[in-house]
């Protein structure tokens, strides 16, 4: 791609993939779509003259863009969520973008989304959107990314879906891999003096993290926004069991430190949670400018993948064939460019947890199977005596 050619942006948000794609050069965005009234207000205030639109219902074509965006919502196909797949009546809006590819044909469609999609229903969301891609004329390419890779400090993974109907999007989305998994779970290079969780578990699982929160959500399975917490073992007492403040919270997702300020305070951890990773965009966009030889391709280890089989975390179709690829997750090597967990909370802010939260947390957690550390729970007792007080 070129930098002057146009970007359609729908299920827009607070357009974390366009923040993205411009830093990689490409800044021709030239509408958003986004519903949601505090989305808007970020919109309008971080992007005066690009013309916002409202209900992707209302969209009729595709604006003769080179490059159509939609990170389109997850509501239907999340763990957490409905579980209706495409089904569902906001998931299922992207089965209207799918329909104007027939008419509109961009070179260029980006798609990002949860993991959960590739399993749903035996992948059966997943499956619809490849063949109405296929049934228009456009070769695809997929991977589950994790933002860690990125110097993100939040392990949060998505599915990024390239497909273009001129060029091999497999050569941007897999033009690099850099293996960076530690065997304790954490990241090529983080620390060990802070850890995330989630405050609002303690059940059957806590979404532990090393040096980073797991990943930041648009609300809890009771409709409250809410952050994740982090551990800080080496802080002082009543100050290790803390929650991140929402401008440390945009830069978890590569944002600028007040980016969302445009917004109600009440909405603003919502469309955070919602966002896309901003890094991950501008990774892309590095390689849509670039274009790698679609040669690289075939030096992948991959194999067919047969109809109706699981889909992987990694997979493209060329032509009539439909590959899967062993790749990680792990586009870059975070060593070196890592945003240590407890570096960022300490400049952007956080605020001790609760005695309600961590009280009911610590509760759940002791009533549980699961295993921690007896540290971790130490730390817990004392961060409620002194909450108490």
């Amino acid at each position: 791609m070129k930098p002057d050619q146009g970007i359609l942006s729908l299920f827009s948000g607070i357009a974390g993939i366009e923040l993205g794609l411009a830093q990689a050069g490409l800044t021709n965005t030239t509408a958003f779509y986004e519903s949601w009234a505090p989305a808007q207000d970020v919109l309008s205030t971080r992007f005066p003259d690009v013309s916002l639109h409202g209900d992707i219902v209302s969209l009729k074509n595709l604006h003769g863009a080179t490059l159509v965006t939609a990170g389109f919502p997850c509501t239907d196909l999340s763990q957490a969520g409905r579980a209706q797949g495409l089904d569902g009546t906001a998931s299922g809006l992207i089965r209207q973008v799918l329909a104007l590819l027939q008419s509109g044909r961009p070179e260029w469609l980006l798609l990002e989304n949860v993991p959960n999609m590739l399993h749903l229903g035996s992948g059966r969301a997943m499956a619809e959107i490849v063949t109405a891609l296929e049934t228009a004329g456009y070769d695809w390419a997929y991977r589950v990314m994790d933002s860690r890779s990125f110097g993100l400090p939040q392990r949060r993974r998505r599915v990024y879906l390239l497909a273009s109907r001129v060029h091999d999007p497999a050569a941007v989305l897999f033009r690099s891999d850099r293996p960076s998994l530690r065997a304790d779970g954490g990241a090529t290079g983080a620390w060990s003096d802070a850890f995330g969780f989630y405050w609002t578990e303690g059940n059957r699982g806590i979404g532990w993290a090393v040096d980073a929160l797991p990943a930041l959500k648009g609300s809890t399975s009771v409709s409250i926004p809410s952050s994740p917490a982090a551990w800080l073992r080496s802080t002082e007492p009543g100050l290790r069991l803390v929650r991140p403040s929402i401008e440390a919270a945009e830069r978890l997702q590569g944002l600028p430190a007040g980016w969302t300020g445009p917004a109600p305070i009440r909405d603003r951890w919502k469309l955070v949670g919602n966002a896309v990773s901003a890094p991950a965009a501008r990774w892309i966009g590095e390689g849509l400018i670039e274009m790698p030889d679609s040669r690289l391709v075939e030096d992948l280890e991959r194999r067919r993948l047969p109809p109706g089989s699981p889909w992987p975390f990694a997979a493209h179709r060329r032509g009539s064939t439909t590959w899967r690829v062993e790749i990680s997750e792990w586009p870059k090597q975070p060593r070196g460019q890592y945003r240590h967990l407890s570096s960022l909370l300490r400049r952007y802010g956080a605020e001790p947890l609760s005695y309600r939260a961590t009280k009911g947390f610590r509760d759940r957690l002791a009533g549980s199977k699961l295993r921690y550390s007896g540290d971790f729970m130490r730390d817990l007792n004392e961060h409620v005596a002194l909450a108490a007080n």
